[in-house]
């Protein structure tokens, strides 16, 4: 059931304040499904515990390995070669572990069912299907619920993986290919943005002890199975676009820990956007400030195509610039928990904001915005962006708050942190 639309608070003044973003939901996934592949215990410190892992944490359970995540660090006690039976694995509402799950149950010797909620039996799969019956998979459906029956270890060798509607069909390949019968020469192509969420894999299998080679089409990977591993996860620089928005858009300040300039996310990036808006940045090996305090906000025109999750934030701290803003290379937005594309302009507008969209492109005019109940369309990433715009422009309540579990369960806390 629904909850009632939750009134954003107004912050009174310029924000000045440090966040430390819950972990990332992409190296916590990733990370499960490795320790998981692992023969021994790892720990996972500062895991984010939210719905989209604990679906991934509930799969893994089902194949085998024990899970101990009621406090941090988790313990994870892998099994190394999956054993279980014919199983129903649920990945809820998300897309990373459905195909992750969807290459691990391709490795076994018995018929797994993958299904999923919301808007995840519309999201593509096709490019991770044909690879995998490439490798003799037998695989009935293009879209959850898919049935996979795999014949035991996937045979390695040369792949090749069509990514034009997700990096994360190659992310999934990567993740099994240590486990392969023979070392693994992964071809990936179609691939026009997201790259840096492919090195954030290669960054956790190299933790947990595999090898995994850049080439100039894609990598190749040693079939050298997983060690168990101590991992810490860092914070999760998608949410944390969220206080560096309302940073600028309240002409505040704000201190990200745990994220430095270093980290692999793709959406450290949208730092150096805000940057190019007007903002100040600092950037240290620990830590990211974003510094609007008399600071005036301006337009650009920048490719979003490397971090499109980021441009949420982006477009609503746009609508509070002197210019216009143009932000491209966004169609993988479409299929996500909603058409982001669609629902970014619906809720904007809602607020009484310009925006056109065009291709894969949003043009946003500065207006004056005012109050509205927003709806999030069932998407935790626009339930975020839109709450942003109510740090400073009344009555603005988000619908079916709770949302934002997907990944990040506390996010009102911290926004009533930052309102006080």
């Amino acid at each position: 059931m629904r909850r009632q639309p939750r009134s954003v608070p107004v912050i009174e003044g310029p924000v000045d304040a440090v966040i430390r973003p819950p972990g990332s939901k992409s190296e916590t996934i990733r990370a499960i499904a490795a320790a998981s592949m692992a023969e021994g215990r790892s720990h996972l410190y500062s895991p984010l515990d939210a719905e989209d892992p604990s679906a991934m944490v509930a799969a893994v359970r089902a194949m085998g390995t024990a899970i101990e995540d009621r406090s941090d660090p988790w313990v994870v006690d892998g099994l190394g070669e999956p054993r279980h039976g014919d199983l129903v694995l649920d990945a809820n509402e998300s897309g990373l572990s459905a195909r992750i799950l969807l290459a691990m149950a391709a490795s076994s010797p018995n018929s797994i069912r993958i299904e999923g909620k919301g808007r995840l039996p519309e999201r593509p799969m096709s490019g991770l299907i044909d690879a995998l019956r490439s490798q003799g998979v037998v695989v009935e459906g293009e879209r959850v619920p898919i049935d996979v029956t795999g014949q035991g270890r996937l045979w390695g060798g040369h792949l090749v993986v069509d990514c034009t509607d997700s990096s994360q069909f190659a992310s999934a390949l990567m993740l099994v290919a240590p486990m392969m019968e023979n070392p693994c020469q992964l071809e990936i192509t179609g691939l026009t943005g997201s790259a840096g969420y492919l090195e954030g894999t290669v960054s956790v299998m190299t933790r947990f002890g595999a090898s995994a080679v850049k080439t100039v089409t894609g990598y190749e990977i040693d079939n050298t199975g997983y060690r168990p591993s101590d991992v810490v996860i860092e914070p999760d620089a998608s949410s944390a676009t969220y206080p560096m928005a309302i940073a600028a858009i309240t002409g505040g300040r704000v201190t990200v820990e745990g994220l430095g300039a270093d980290s692999w996310q793709p959406d450290v990036s949208i730092a150096d956007v805000f940057e190019e808006m007007g903002c100040l940045v600092e950037r240290g090996r620990n830590r990211l400030v974003v510094d609007a305090r008399s600071r005036e906000l301006i337009g650009l025109e920048v490719d979003m195509s490397h971090a499109p999750d980021g441009a949420l934030a982006v477009a609503v701290v746009a609508c509070f610039a002197s210019s216009p803003t143009t932000l491209r290379g966004l169609g993988s937005l479409r299929p996500k928990e909603s058409d982001r594309l669609a629902a970014l302009a619906s809720e904007i507008g809602r607020v009484g904001g310009a925006i056109k969209v065009g291709g894969d492109s949003l043009v946003i005019e500065p207006m004056t915005l005012q109050g509205a109940v927003i709806d999030p369309h069932g998407d935790h990433r626009i339930a975020m962006a839109l709450a942003c715009a109510g740090s400073r422009v009344p009555g603005i309540s988000v619908a079916d708050p709770d949302v934002v579990n997907k990944t990040w369960p506390k996010f009102w806390d911290m926004f009533d942190q930052l309102s006080r």
